[in-house]
């Protein structure tokens, strides 16, 4: 199986990452790494923990990467998706939707919610 995190160049596409890899290693599992945006990070990163990392990036014809982002964890069957979160206050929520809500809300496969600068482990 496969760990699917939902990278992103901010703070929480960071956490994220961090997060993600060490699941991915504490469970023996690949990492597939969905750029919803910025870089991918380098692989020798992931091959220093020991983990096989590979990429992905939504369709560049659709509108929605996170539907994109979905979709992938069905195809492959992933065992969790890694989201990053910040904290929004109830307005925020009402006036537009997130990504992160989305995933949460949508998804099939379970989800691993990480928030920048909280050490998980």
């Amino acid at each position: 199986m496969t760990v699917l995190i939902a990278g992103t160049e901010s703070a929480e596409g960071q956490a994220a990452y961090a997060y993600g890899l060490r699941e991915a290693a504490r469970r023996g599992e690949e990492l597939l790494y969905f750029v919803l945006s910025g870089d991918r990070p380098a692989p020798e990163t992931a091959a220093e923990a020991g983990v096989t990392q590979t990429y992905a990036e939504p369709d560049s014809r659709g509108k929605d990467g996170v539907g994109d982002l979905l979709d992938m964890a069905e195809r492959i069957d992933a065992s969790v998706i890694v989201i990053g979160i910040r904290h929004r206050t109830p307005a925020s929520k009402f006036i537009m939707g997130s990504a992160a809500q989305q995933v949460i809300l949508q998804a099939n496969t379970p989800v691993i919610c990480v928030k920048p600068g909280k050490a998980p482990f």
